[in-house]
C-alpha cells in the first residue's frame, strides 16, 4: 500500500496484536443513550441497570425517566437507527461527550483510520512535517516529505476514513496538518489521550503501552530522536529515514491495541457482565 515498505524488526508481531484481539460483545452506539437530550451518564446507567442495555430493550415504563425524556430517547433511537444504516458517524459524534466518543469504535471500526505524524519541532510556524503514517483495515502507509507527502496524497489517503484515531491529535497532529497543508480533517475523531485518562491510564503513548503490556521493537527511540533521524537523513546518513519510518509506524500501529484494550477496560467498567460478554 505504501511506497515505503516497513523494514522494522518485529513488524509481524505488531500486526498479530492488531488481528489477534479476542472478539467479544463491546459497547457500541446501540448500547448508548447519551446521545438523547436530557440523558447523562447517571440516567444511562439507570437504564442499563433496569435492563435497557440496547436500544430495542428501551421501555417508557422504566422508573426515573418521565414521558418527555422517554419521547426524546425514542426520537434519538429512531435517528440513530437511520444513521447506522447510512453509516453516518457524525450523528453520534456530535451527540456524544468527548470522553465517551470511544464508543464509536466498535460500530465503525472498519472505517477507522489511526494516524500519527513526525515533525522537526512543536511549532507549526517554524517546523515541518517529515512523515505521516496511516493505518486502516490492517494496512499501513507512510508518506515522506520530499517524496509523496503532499496535500493531494494526504487528502486521498484520508478520504476513505469516517473516524480518526490519534494520541493527542486534537492538540497536535490535526492542527499541524491543517497549518502545514491546509488539510481539513474536520471529521469524527477519538483522541486516545483523554480516552486513556478516562480509563485511568495517564502519561504519554509509550507510558500507556507499558502499562498495558504492549511491547515496542524500537523502545529506545523517542520524539527527539525522530527529529535527529530526519536531520541525519537530510545529511545523507544511511538507514536514518528507514528507522524514522519504522518509529512512526510503530507509534501508529500500537494505537490499535491501545484503543482496543482501553475499550475493553471501559466495557467492564460500564456495562453489566452479561451485556459485555454477550
Amino acid at each position: 500500500m505504501s511506497a515505503h515498505p516497513d523494514t522494522r524488526p518485529g513488524f509481524a508481531r505488531v500486526r498479530k496484536v492488531d488481528s489477534g484481539r479476542i472478539q467479544k460483545q463491546s459497547v457500541r452506539v446501540e448500547n448508548t443513550f447519551l446521545g438523547a437530550e436530557q440523558v447523562g451518564e447517571r440516567t444511562e446507567q439507570r437504564l442499563w441497570e433496569q435492563g435497557a442495555t440496547r436500544w430495542e430493550a428501551f421501555d417508557r415504563s422504566y422508573r426515573g425517566i418521565g414521558s418527555t425524556r422517554a419521547e426524546r430517547i425514542e426520537q434519538y433511537i429512531d435517528g440513530g437507527r437511520d444513521a447506522l444504516a447510512d453509516g453516518d458517524v457524525d450523528f453520534f459524534h456530535e451527540r456524544f461527550p468527548t470522553r465517551e466518543r470511544w464508543r464509536l469504535y466498535e460500530s465503525f471500526r472498519e472505517r477507522t483510520c489511526f494516524f500519527d505524524i513526525e515533525t522537526t519541532g512543536l511549532d507549526a510556524d517554524s517546523s515541518v512535517v517529515t512523515t505521516v503514517t496511516l493505518h486502516q483495515n490492517g494496512e499501513t502507509q507512510t508518506l515522506v516529505r520530499g517524496d509523496d507527502l503532499t496535500r493531494e496524497r494526504l487528502g486521498a489517503a484520508f478520504e476513505p476514513a469516517a473516524l480518526l484515531v490519534t494520541f493527542n491529535g486534537a492538540r497536535f497532529d490535526i492542527p499541524f496538518l491543517r497549518s502545514s497543508f491546509g488539510l481539513d480533517l474536520d471529521r469524527p475523531h477519538i483522541d486516545l489521550l483523554p480516552t486513556c485518562r478516562r480509563a485511568g491510564l495517564r502519561g504519554g503513548l509509550d507510558t500507556v503501552e507499558d502499562r498495558l503490556g504492549i511491547d515496542r521493537a524500537l523502545p529506545d527511540i523517542g520524539g527527539r530522536d525522530a527529529i535527529r533521524l530526519w536531520r541525519n537523513h537530510e545529511r545523507g546518513v544511511d538507514g536514518a529515514l528507514e528507522k524514522l519510518i519504522a518509529y512512526n509506524r510503530e507509534d501508529t500501529e500500537n494505537m490499535v491495541p491501545v484503543l482496543e484494550q482501553t475499550v475493553d477496560r471501559l466495557d467492564r467498567e460500564l456495562l453489566p457482565d452479561e451485556t459485555v460478554n454477550g
